[in-house]
């Protein structure tokens, strides 16, 4: 299984890409030295599979599953870039920079680096991590009192500390100030079930989601959800740290790419577990809009763990 820590490099081309060459000699110059980076060469042939890839063009470099070069309004295209030309040097090494590990399904997930976990700031992570606990405690969103006990050590009205956690998304406040979505969890069902050891059943956003909580809280969990392509069940159980999961060929499908908006109305619906490797293909050939990568056992549950583990971790 990969480390999501590596880099993967594709490159989409059409056979006989006369830009293809050019791209190659730059990439290895860009790369000259790093032993972190894989680089796939992948031909296409047909419009449908540049949709369902991303290509926007030949060649198209994508750094793990997006292309940071794509610009506003272009589509998936078998064309030719020669009249753009394949990105100098300069400007490789400044994409490979700025995307670093996990531009892909963990990029999106782990929002560009930022994360999960709030600031300390102004009574933020106090608040989220009230709301964490009353989840994992009660299986339910926090109480007024629950929520204004937390923010009130910091001198700042509480709603003015939600409105600023759901502005960085961190979670998800209402017009009326009501939680719908405390990532992980979730105060309406999902297709994700989590039942937590001595705790509550809880729901989560999204199958990263579920993954995560486990070492968030340090316990014992058992997620179950559904194929959503041939409704299959899918369950995964943490004994003391490690996970098994049923069927074995359990996969995770997961967005790649940016995410802009909510992840609670743009990209949480995207992230499902799935029976297997085929099934999760033809959900992503029945959804070309939707970029996506297949994630297997050792990274989804490690996206899971990253992302989540510390949210608990810190000081309130």
């Amino acid at each position: 299984m990969d480390d999501m820590d590596d880099m993967r490099l594709t490159v989409l081309m059409v056979p006989e890409c006369p830009t293809a060459g050019v791209l190659r000699e730059r990439l290895a110059e860009a790369l000259a030295g790093r032993d972190d980076v894989r680089v796939e060469w992948r031909e296409v042939r047909d419009e449908a599979e540049a949709v369902r890839l991303g290509m926007h063009g030949s060649p198209t470099l994508l750094v793990n599953g997006a292309d940071p070069f794509v610009r506003d309004g272009e589509t998936a295209s078998l064309s030719c870039r020669v009249g753009a030309g394949a990105p100098s040097v300069e400007r490789l090494r400044a994409a490979l920079a700025e995307a670093g590990p996990g531009a892909g399904a963990a990029g999106m997930v782990a929002r560009g680096g930022r994360g999960r976990l709030a600031p300390v700031d102004g009574g933020q992570r106090a608040v989220q991590q009230a709301v964490l606990r009353a989840f994992a405690t009660h299986g339910r969103a926090p109480t007024e009192a629950e929520l204004t006990a937390a923010a009130e050590p910091y001198g700042v009205p509480v709603d003015r500390v939600l409105a600023a956690l759901s502005a960085a998304d961190h979670l998800s406040v209402d017009a009326r100030g009501r939680i719908r979505a405390a990532y992980p969890f979730s105060p309406v069902p999902t297709a994700h079930r989590v039942r937590i050891a001595g705790g509550p059943e809880v729901w989560a956003m999204c199958a990263v989601d579920a993954l995560g909580i486990a070492p968030m809280l340090g316990r014992d969990v058992e997620i179950r959800s559904a194929d959503p392509v041939t409704g299959q069940a899918v369950t995964v159980a943490f004994r003391d740290g490690t996970a098994v999961w049923e069927p074995p060929s359990a996969v995770v499908l997961a967005r790649t790419g940016s995410c802009a908006g909510p992840a609670v109305d743009v990209c949480c619906g995207t992230l499902n577990f799935f029976a297997g490797p085929a099934s999760a293909r033809r959900w992503a050939d029945d959804h070309p809009e939707v970029p996506v990568e297949i994630l297997g056992h050792d990274r989804a549950e490690a996206l899971g763990r990253d992302v989540f583990g510390p949210l608990l971790g810190g000081p309130a």
